[in-house]
């Protein structure tokens, strides 16, 4: 008979495997959104809105995600956002595939209404089930490993997750999108259920405890009181938060970036990322071994200021090897700086508040990520004229190293006086 250290480890792997799932399908929509918007559209701040969509949920979504977290079984909610992700992207392959092939995208406007609207709709569908699966899946890891390996389980799951989001998942969206538009949407829906399905299989019960009473006022007060309190929490929240709008306003301009100024396919531009995935891949393995080397508080505080010259090198890339190497150093950083933040939080927070408390910390911290898109497209548009077209299109990465820059320094002192100078 398996014991429950044996029952334990084989649900962590089966975790870690729908979310691997989950990130392939992650990374195939990262091209498939972005390009096709650019196929409807050339305006930026239109093909932003796709973005923008998908990210919009965290800000209006994050806070009742965190009270259903804490009140249903966390296994059950992941598994049913998966399927309505799958849902979602089928839907959008369906229209796809029968609105084909579309008028040549003009630089104001869009060439089909119809088809960007229901894109629109189907990344909005797609990014609040996100909400409920990721807030649920990291207030269920902590039930599946003894807090004194979340470091270790943390970095295995984003190394996995990245392995499928940015190293294979961009490279196979683009070549699904050179066989039919409509491929990449239709292979995640397949690959959602797939997901459904291995979560099915994970034994257990994963319900916080319960109360006597449900009020919704109450249990929402709860978790602000804790996060209220919770100076280190609250900081890193704060930071967090500016890193992700930062990071997106980047990530919004380096399509138009990679197609305008350097030329790339969506063949190469998706072996830019995934190369660059594999420094985040080995930054999740060893990231464990580096909290324990330098500390918390001193990885936290390198690895943020790191993501300055990482953000200004995308401006500075010639082509696309440099720009892949930039990406594989900002990926390692960012993934050892996760370990420290998401660690502490699991950590720190009791487990019938995780899920408010988790979701209150993630308003703020992903919150700001459809600001960073907006941001972005802006900037370009103001820019574009002043500036030659391929100077503006460098403009927000520009904007995001000094904006981080001035990030990590405000936060480095209270970093090393918050966090633990020694792991363990």
């Amino acid at each position: 008979m398996d014991s429950q250290v044996d029952r334990d480890r084989r649900s962590l792997r089966r975790f870690i495997a729908a979310s691997g799932l989950t990130n392939l399908g992650d990374g195939v929509a990262t091209i498939a959104w972005a390009w096709t918007a650019s196929l409807l559209t050339r305006e930026p701040l239109l093909i932003a809105s796709i973005a923008i969509a998908l990210r919009l949920p965290w800000a209006l979504f994050a806070v009742p995600a965190g009270i259903i977290a804490d009140r249903v079984d966390r296994r059950s909610l992941i598994l049913w956002m998966d399927v309505l992700r799958g849902s979602a992207f089928g839907a959008a392959a369906m229209l796809l595939c029968l609105a084909a092939p579309f008028a040549a995208p003009p630089d104001a406007g869009v060439s089909s209404p119809i088809v960007f609207g229901f894109l629109a709709l189907s990344a909005l569908t797609v990014g609040t089930a996100e909400v409920f699966r990721d807030n649920a899946a990291q207030t269920m890891l902590p039930a599946l490993v003894p807090h004194d390996r979340l470091e270790s389980a943390n970095g295995k799951l984003w190394s996995a997750e990245l392995v499928g989001n940015a190293l294979l998942g961009p490279p196979l969206g683009a070549a699904l999108i050179a066989v039919a538009l409509s491929m990449p949407f239709a292979f995640n829906a397949g690959l959602y259920g797939l997901a459904a399905a291995t979560v099915a299989a994970i034994t257990g019960s994963y319900r916080a405890a319960m109360r006597d009473t449900r009020d919704w006022r109450r249990e929402l007060s709860e978790g602000f009181s804790f996060l209220q309190e919770a100076q280190l929490l609250r900081l890193l929240a704060w930071l967090t938060g500016a890193w992700n709008l930062f990071f997106q306003m980047v990530m919004i301009a380096l399509i138009l970036h990679v197609q305008d100024s350097l030329g790339l396919s969506p063949t190469s531009y998706g072996l830019v990322l995934a190369t660059g995935a594999i420094g985040g891949i080995v930054g999740g393995l060893v990231a464990d071994r580096i909290v324990r080397k330098l500390g918390p508080s001193a990885t936290a505080q390198w690895m943020l200021l790191a993501s300055a010259p990482a953000f200004a090198g995308i401006a500075l890339a010639p082509g696309p090897l440099s720009l892949a190497a930039v990406l594989a150093f900002f990926e390692f950083t960012g993934l050892v700086w996760n370990a420290v933040s998401v660690s502490t939080r699991q950590r720190t927070i009791p487990n019938d508040l995780l899920g408010r408390v988790n979701s209150i910390y993630r308003l703020v911290a992903w919150g700001m990520m459809p600001v960073g898109l907006l941001l972005s497209g802006l900037i370009v548009r103001l820019a574009d004229g002043p500036m030659p077209h391929q100077t503006a299109l460098k403009a927000p990465f520009w904007v995001a190293a000094i904006g981080v820059l001035l990030v990590a320094i405000y936060g480095w002192r209270p970093l090393g006086r918050l966090l633990p100078r020694s792991a363990g």
